[in-house]
């Protein structure tokens, strides 16, 4: 078996292998997703369900009219983003449909502009194949590739960056700038972070993408002003939603917790496959160079990967001392330290692997077989081993009857609930909700302060002897059907939804009327004003509540 030093010496055919298996495992893991993704009729990826239900009008305009929710996610969805929806659904392609391609699309381009992007900082094809498939297995670990939201857009958009950064293409570079503006604006800010250490002494070149990057910043920061102001700090602090349990949970009494792995705060990114994490290696391993006779073929370029990280820190704790401005911590570093840390992972093993086959010609040839299978192994079948992969998130709904039933109802028709069945409903059923849980973000108070008042309307009309608290619901908003569950009138219905806790007092004083076993109206009513009932929902027409 040659060294990866002679390999080095590669021809086109070599190179042309290593980069088509890459391509393979990125098409394979794809595959993999769009199995889920097509499993069933009614499905969809968790977060998509937040950006895409809304874009739904570009096929028809009528549907969801003055529609709070759907106004409010479309002021925030990147132009970018909403673009290439709209340009798709122009050609005939559903929204919902393209968010289950999209995925496998952006995973070509990844794995593309990784393995060049690792070719350029260290010429050797295998480091390139190993970096992008861990890449491309850390990505279908968690599900910011599969949701086909903007953060799916990060990978594709930061790695074409950093390979045109590095051959110094400048127009390309201002073309990527504005379109991390325009698809996900907290990239952009870590791009011009990389251009400020690297352009320190090219005022003029800096300058024009600085203000490139202020310009295409703008529309966006105005749209989504709509509905401001964005909560402070301290009001965020004393928001139960903030808290663990709440709906978006941030703040955690546990420092370490904390600062190390909190979901939106910890600095800890978490990466899978194990493998991923040998990329912390990668300086010591350089400090070797008699040992390792490939490191002579790590160009200078590699400079790039620690410049990624010190901008990805600095913008993390930034973000933590103007909390909330700069959006949350995590979003400047789990992305870029994924990318950065499959790199590093690459080069390492690639080094090393070339040191410890050069050891072994001197020994016996079955410890270099040894090590060979079980690096292929390891990198190759780790995810079929996990029995988690690919972590798709798809959400999966057998409503069916539900859902047929509400589209041939009115285009403005507007369903009441608390049941988890709302996060649905404008997905499937094409129609409004008053609230839902996957669309209570307490980010912008001009809208979350409406949604917390429906939130405690609603939880208040549903759980109150009185029938005249679900008649003045009904009216206030215009409710058009009232959607409830099997056990909504059960003390733990309401106990489980942890996320309705924020509510208060009308959460406690809810669960103590079902605890005290008092009936609530609503109860009673149900049978009566039924228009649908399924295995686990009774529909009622709201104009039969109000008479």
């Amino acid at each position: 078996m040659p060294n990866f030093q002679d390999s080095n010496k590669h021809t086109f055919s070599s190179v042309l292998l290593w980069f088509t298996l890459s391509l393979g495992f990125a098409i394979f893991y794809g595959i993999l997703g769009l199995q889920k993704a097509f499993r069933s009729e009614y499905i969809a990826q968790d977060d998509a369900r937040e950006y895409v239900f809304w874009m739904q009008r570009f096929i028809n305009p009528d549907l969801l009219p003055h529609d709070l929710i759907a106004d409010y996610f479309k002021s925030i969805t990147p132009f970018g983003f909403a673009a290439v929806y709209k340009l798709m659904a122009s050609l005939g392609i559903n929204p919902l449909l393209l968010s289950k391609i999209l995925p496998i699309v952006l995973g070509v381009i990844v794995t593309i502009y990784c393995f060049w992007l690792c070719i350029e900082i260290f010429p050797v094809p295998i480091a390139g194949f190993i970096s992008t498939l861990l890449l491309n297995q850390s990505l279908w670990f968690k599900t910011d590739l599969v949701s086909a939201t903007p953060k799916s857009f990060v990978y594709p958009l930061l790695l074409a960056f950093l390979y045109y950064l590095l051959r110094e293409s400048w127009l390309i570079i201002c073309l990527i700038v504005v379109l991390e503006g325009l698809f996900y604006p907290p990239l952009l800010l870590i791009s011009l972070g990389i251009l400020l250490i690297r352009l320190r002494s090219n005022y003029v070149l800096l300058a024009t993408v600085l203000g490139l990057g202020f310009i295409v910043m703008l529309p966006y920061a105005i749209a989504s002003s709509e509905f401001g102001p964005v909560v402070t700090a301290s009001q965020a602090r004393m928001m139960p939603e903030f808290w663990r349990e709440g709906r978006h949970p941030f703040f955690e009494n546990n420092p370490w917790r904390f600062w190390l792995i909190g979901q939106h705060s910890g600095i800890l990114p978490p990466l899978m496959p194990p493998l991923i994490w040998i990329g912390l290696l990668l300086p010591m391993v350089l400090r070797y160079a008699s040992r390792f006779p490939l490191i002579n073929l790590v160009k200078s370029k590699i400079t790039i990967l620690p410049q990624v990280v010190i901008v990805s820190l600095t913008l993390f704790f930034a973000a933590h001392a103007f909390l909330l401005k700069l959006f949350f911590p995590t979003r400047y570093t789990i992305h870029t330290l994924r990318i950065v840390m499959a790199l590093a992972a690459g080069i390492t093993l690639a080094i090393m692997l070339d040191g410890f086959f050069r050891a072994a010609q001197q020994k016996r040839r079955i410890w270099r077989l040894a090590l060979t299978l079980t690096l292929a192994i390891a990198l190759l079948l780790y995810p079929n081993f996990s029995g988690r992969f690919p972590t798709t998130d798809y959400r999966q709904s057998g409503e069916s009857a539900l859902y047929q039933f509400l589209q041939q109802q009115p285009q403005d028709s507007l369903v009441a609930t608390l049941s988890d069945e709302a996060d649905n409903i404008p997905t499937f059923a094409q129609r409004s909700i008053l609230v839902g849980r996957e669309y209570a973000l307490p980010f912008h108070l001009g809208y979350y302060s409406q949604i917390r008042q429906r939130t405690i309307d609603l939880i208040d009309a549903q759980y109150s002897q009185d029938i005249t608290a679900a008649k003045e619901l009904i009216q206030k908003y215009g409710v058009s059907f009232w959607l409830l569950e099997s056990t909504a009138f059960k003390p733990e219905y309401l106990s489980e939804k942890t996320w309705l806790k924020s509510f208060q007092p009308a959460f406690t004083e809810a669960l103590s009327r079902l605890e005290g076993e008092t009936t609530p109206a609503l109860a009673i009513l149900a049978k009566q004003c039924s228009v649908l009932e399924t295995e686990r929902f009774t529909l009622l027409k709201a104009e039969c509540i109000g008479k």
